[in-house]
């Protein structure tokens, strides 16, 4: 059947198709990054929503399992994706579980689809790129979408009306209790700041951000430099900038290779979160905390919050790699070799500008 004529009801997204019979198993498959991860959760609810008994296992990395692992939520299980050589044995492993309903939240289906259909599934649904091979209901695969809504529409593939359309996690004592030892004592409003993200071009330069924490520091915040322990170098420096840069260099403290328990409770408690596009941004905001981010343009369209009275955006327009030339707006391209920051041209002033709004919104 086409995907035409398998549609016959329709959500706030568009067409939505009938739900599969029987399914009591859903595998996800969604690997990547804490990012990643909480893009596709909306999704993940619509799922547990029109399968209520229906147990969910995730396919996903070692992050997502410590995220997730004892936290209440939709997915009951999380098992981490194996290494290329092991994945034979692992989907053999894996389709003796022989799970009802496959779904495939993992890029254009070019590696992934091929990998879910090997877990054995009576049904799968995913997007489906031209190199791609074939599941039992799919749709085009476009690169320049929001990533939210994109795996929100394939859901819909298996009759899966959204029910959010933003992550949302529930913060646990636990993670209030980790979060303890990093904010102890911490009086007035606490500013998360995360300087870091994979791609070191999404990164706004140290400098900028120190002048924009000392802005904080000078309006009474406390300010948490927070990184993974790669991130280390990083959240020094910015620590440092900014203790050059104020008068009160024990209103900056850093947070460095935390839990993703203690992140959780940190961030929770936070006033707000700053930050480039990268995973500590989006779990700010799914665990409630306002933010303000800062991305360049094309990701806006594949990665920005949809909201803006708690979530702010400083977009960089810049369309062409400041060393080279090359054109980033065509994912199609071979990227260029050089990894300078693509987001310079957001300015100090109205970082800072947004910063004071939500602050003051806060009280």
């Amino acid at each position: 059947m086409t995907t035409r004529e398998q549609v016959s009801r329709r959500s706030v997204l568009g067409p939505l198709a009938e739900p599969f019979p029987d399914v009591r198993s859903i595998v996800v498959l969604r690997g990547g990054g804490l990012g990643d991860l909480l893009f596709a959760m909306p999704a993940v609810h619509a799922l547990a929503a029109t399968y209520p008994d229906a147990q969910i296992t995730l396919l996903g990395s070692p992050v997502h399992a410590e995220l997730l692992g004892e936290r209440p939520g939709p997915v009951a299980e999380v098992i981490p994706l194996p290494a290329a050589e092991h994945e034979a044995a692992f989907s053999r492993d894996f389709a003796r579980r022989r799970p009802d309903l496959g779904v495939q939240l993992h890029g254009g289906g070019a590696w992934s689809n091929p990998f879910l259909t090997g877990l054995g599934p009576r049904w799968t649904v995913g997007p489906r790129a031209a190199d791609a091979g074939p599941l039992t209901r799919t749709l085009p695969f476009r690169y320049y979408q929001h990533e939210m809504l994109r795996w929100l529409e394939v859901t819909g593939l298996a009759g899966a009306a959204p029910v959010v359309l933003e992550p949302e996690l529930e913060v646990t004592g636990a993670d209030l209790l980790a979060s303890e030892a990093v904010l102890q004592e911490a009086a007035g409003p606490v500013v998360a700041l995360h300087p870091g993200a994979t791609d070191p071009r999404r990164r706004w330069p140290p400098d900028r951000f120190a002048d924009v924490a000392a802005h904080c520091v000078a309006r009474g915040a406390v300010v948490l430099v927070l990184g993974a322990e790669s991130e280390r170098p990083l959240v020094e420096e910015v620590c440092l900038l900014v203790r050059r840069r104020t008068p009160q260099p024990e209103a900056v403290r850093s947070m460095i290779g935390a839990s993703m328990s203690a992140l959780c409770g940190v961030l929770a408690r936070s006033t707000l979160f700053l930050g480039n596009d990268s995973g500590p941004r989006h779990l700010a905001r799914a665990v409630g905390t306002p933010t303000v981010g800062i991305y360049w343009i094309g990701n806006v369209v594949n990665a920005g919050p949809l909201v803006r009275t708690r979530d702010r955006v400083l977009a960089s327009w810049m369309t062409n790699c400041p060393v080279c030339h090359a054109d980033l707006t065509d994912e199609t391209l071979p990227r260029c070799p050089h990894d300078d920051s693509v987001v310079t041209t957001v300015r100090t002033e109205q970082v800072c500008a947004e910063v004071d709004d939500l602050l003051a919104a806060q009280g």
